[in-house]
């Protein structure tokens, strides 16, 4: 319109003149997001711009054209097609589908820019705008539906191989639509399609029709994505199966035919290694092989969009998982005699790798099971004794039956860590430590062989399993945190701890290769878990063997991995602040390895570096008063250079601090009663008398003044003096008393501490104050914030007021 301001300079240059009659273009208004939907079903953003409506001459018709507003270049062109579902969502949101997987949607900033352009696509397809979709499904489904009833179902050309191709493509177009499809599977089912589309496969093959073989991959694979149990079920048939992956093997996309049947009927071979008397086990299990090999190797990567028409063939190989299981459960002879030739020394040595991948297989199966059902299953093979087998198995020599063995303990200790805790401590009443099955896993875990310790990761997760108390039970009568601990310390540790022990008896590690240093980290990291979670069993055993001595020796090691893993080891240690641990530590001299390890490091600002200012940070922050005492008096000539952090510095301050409350007790009895804003009281440290006062103290005060004193210049003398007033009298103090009074009124927060000495000096003009400036809350002058004087024997300016208050 005329009267109406121009568009701004960039819209204008970016919409070609396109845009909407009668409406003024804004940049918001007009402002959009393009997204288009990916293979993941998520919408990717395409880029921003500025959308504009009109006729493109290239594509015969309304667009809608969107310019990137960085540098105008076209981020959508797309024709208005009269036919095209549009639908909007959310009031600033159109969507539609472009081609058969290509959904586009454009979000825009302001609802009035996406009416303006809904109102085109509108009129363009002759739809009121008051709809929020363009093309009804609804009604193109109801009527489907329609047809539906009056044809009771789809006709299919005869089955004959000159119209193959016709039976293709009538497959690929039902797909799409729900209700086609499953007139097209009830058509299957009923005329017995699949049977003679399997004979005109063996015509195609005799003759090397490769067009027809072409047209039956494309047709059988159609009927997979029927995504129905009955069809499968005739396709899955013993007569029905090798034929239907005979059709998959001539796949129109591959120059050459895959050879699926020749590998299933000559390289796979059926091993039975107890022999299944079942027939129908027997043909399950057969079945089940040959559909998961279709799933996994024979079916092509299904797309996202067939990725659900394909969860029929998931929950037919579930089901017949399950059922195999549950028949395999049910014949106690196969399963007596499974364990009987497991732990028979007669059996040889490939019969029993056998048995263990078949037992292997049968736990992997027990996966898919309902949980009550896998309680029913792992129940029944403790039952048939598959612990002591399993230590039978370990205590071997083959090591890919170890391998297997330790796969299947993984999935007991997975399932019910309580039951194999129970099991080898009744064992160890009967057998020598060295055979306990949890020591056999302990020695596969030290002596794998490969260097990155697959094996060896995989055991020490089950050993922390099992020694971690979060899932240990309690009884009434019982409690196995106690009982197993007590005998794991007592029967396992050892072997636990032996490689530490052995490659610690000097200075420095005497093996530091790097499976050696990957094992004994491995052990560090248990042992860590330990002293986190473990009492009084690890504290005993760590003191009486001398443990964090050794492995303190490991700070040496070149592998830093390994040096950090003993620092973490004695940093959680010293978390616990256990004196028991401190006095042990102090004794030992056993910062040195540390602090070695820190001035070997020099100025190299890496994380060997900080865990160890952490840890002395820690102890400083915490204020572990031994500690600190320990430090400074042995190690402060090595670390007081250190000036890059102040750790050390203020390790010493508080070793100053604790030396002169140890020197002159009376201060630290008035410093544990001195508080300001940075420090709460804490009432269980005062006296009854202090604490009155305090309680009588603040019920007079404004909110913030309980800690922090006023400034003098804003108290007169009245002021300060009531409170000691009040308090003098209700507890009728004799006149000898008052300084002491008077004394503690000071050091509760009033006034500096450097009272102290000016009173002790008996001149009571010497009772000094400092200027008022530096009393006022938060000033860097008052106690308590980091710049105040108020130590010990600091000068106090100012006497006028406090001559006063002495004189009342």
């Amino acid at each position: 319109a005329p009267d109406q301001p121009p568009a701004p300079p960039a819209i204008a240059r970016q919409s070609g003149g396109c845009g909407v009659a009668g409406g003024r273009m804004t940049d918001t208004r007009r402002r959009v997001k393009v997204y288009t939907l990916n293979e993941d079903r998520q919408w990717d953003d395409r880029g921003t711009g500025h959308v504009s409506s009109c006729y493109v001459e290239r594509l015969k018709g309304m667009s809608l054209l969107v310019r990137a507003e960085s540098d105008g270049s076209l981020l959508l062109e797309s024709k208005i097609n009269p036919n095209t579902a549009y639908q909007k969502q959310q009031d600033t949101l159109i969507v539609w589908s472009e081609a058969e997987n290509y959904d586009l949607a454009l979000s825009f900033q302001e609802k009035a820019g996406c009416d303006e352009i809904w109102e085109k696509i509108c009129q363009v397809q002759g739809k009121d705008p008051s709809v929020d979709i363009t093309q009804d499904l609804v009604d193109e489904s109801e009527e489907e539906r329609f047809d539906d009833m009056s044809s009771p179902g789809l006709e299919l050309p005869s089955c004959e191989l000159s119209r193959l191709e016709e039976i293709a493509e009538l497959v690929a177009s039902s797909l799409p639509s729900p209700l086609r499809r499953e007139k097209l599977a009830l058509a299957l089912e009923n005329e017995g399609y699949i049977k003679k589309l399997l004979e005109i496969f063996h015509v195609c093959e005799d003759l090397e029709n490769i067009e027809g073989l072409h047209h039956l991959y494309e047709i059988i694979k159609g009927i997979f994505l029927l995504n129905r149990t009955a069809l499968f079920e005739v396709m899955f048939s013993e007569e029905c199966i090798m034929d239907v992956i005979g059709c998959l093997e001539y796949d129109p996309s591959l120059s050459q035919s895959r050879k699926h049947r020749e590998f299933l009927t000559k390289t796979a071979k059926f091993k039975e290694v107890i022999p299944i008397s079942d027939p129908e086990l027997k043909q399950k299990i057969h079945q089940t092989y040959r559909v998961q090999y279709i799933q996994d190797m024979v079916l092509p990567t299904p797309s996202v969009f067939e990725e659900n028409m394909l969860s029929t063939l998931h929950s037919f190989i579930f089901f017949n998982k399950v059922e195999i299981v549950g028949m395999l459960q049910e014949d106690e002879k196969f399963l007596t005699d499974l364990f009987a030739q497991l732990t028979d020394e007669a059996t040889d040595e490939e019969k029993r790798q056998e048995l263990v991948n078949f037992l292997k297989e049968f736990c992997a199966f027990s996966q898919t099971l309902q949980p009550q059902n896998r309680d029913a299953f792992f129940k029944t093979l403790s039952n048939m004794g598959i612990l002591p087998a399993l230590e039978v198995i370990l205590g071997m020599d083959d090591a890919q039956v170890r391998s297997a063995a330790t796969d299947i303990f993984s999935y007991l200790v997975e399932y019910n860590p309580s039951m194999v805790r129970e099991f080898v401590m009744q064992e160890a009443q009967q057998n020598d430590d060295d055979i306990l099955l949890i020591n056999l896993i302990i020695e596969h875990m030290i002596c794998d062989t490969d260097p990155e310790l697959g094996g060896a990761v995989l055991l020490m997760g089950l050993l922390r399993t099992l020694v971690d108390p979060e899932n240990m039970l309690a009884t009434a009568n019982k409690t196995e945190k106690t009982e197993f601990l007590g005998f794991f310390y007592k029967h396992c540790m050892h072997v636990l701890t032996a490689p530490l022990l052995a490659n610690t008896t000097e200075d420095k590690p005497s093996k530091d290769d790097f499976q050696t240093a990957q094992l004994l980290a491995l052990i560090l990291e248990l042992l860590t878990f330990c002293v986190e979670h473990h009492t009084y069993h690890i504290k005993n055993y760590i003191i009486n063997k001398d443990i964090l001595r050794r492995v303190l020796v490991l700070m040496a090691s070149k592998h830093a991995f390994l040096a950090l893993c003993a620092l973490r080891f004695k940093r959680k240690i010293i978390g616990l602040k256990d004196e028991f641990y401190n006095r042990y530590i102090m004794k030992s001299f056993l910062f040195e390895p540390v602090v070695k390890a820190f001035l070997n490091n020099g100025s190299r600002y890496n994380l060997m570096n900080s865990a160890i200012i952490e840890m002395f940070e820690f102890i400083r922050v915490e204020d572990i008063k031994s500690l600190t005492a320990h430090v400074i008096e042995n190690y402060w000539k090595a670390l007081e250079d250190v000036d890059y952090v102040q750790t050390f510095k203020g390790l010493k301050l508080r070793f100053e601090q604790q030396r002169e409350r140890q020197d002159n007790p009376k201060l630290d009895s008035m410093r544990s009663i001195l508080r300001n804003h940075r420090y709460r009281r804490d009432a269980r440290t005062l006296e009854d008398e202090e604490e009155m006062w305090f309680n009588t103290d603040e019920d007079d005060m404004e909110d913030g003044e309980a800690v922090v004193p006023p400034s003098d210049k804003t108290k007169n003398d009245e002021d300060i003096m009531d409170p000691i007033s009040k308090f003098m009298e209700r507890k009728k103090l004799k006149e000898s008393e008052e300084k002491e009074v008077l004394l503690k009124t000071n050091l509760s927060g009033r006034q500096s501490p450097s009272f102290k000495l000016s009173f002790s000096s008996g001149t009571k003009s010497n009772l000094t104050s400092q200027s008022s400036a530096s009393n006022l809350p938060g000033s860097p002058g008052s106690p308590g914030s980091p710049g105040s004087p108020g130590s010990p024997g600091s000068v106090s300016k100012s006497t006028s007021q406090t001559a006063a208050i002495t004189t009342k």
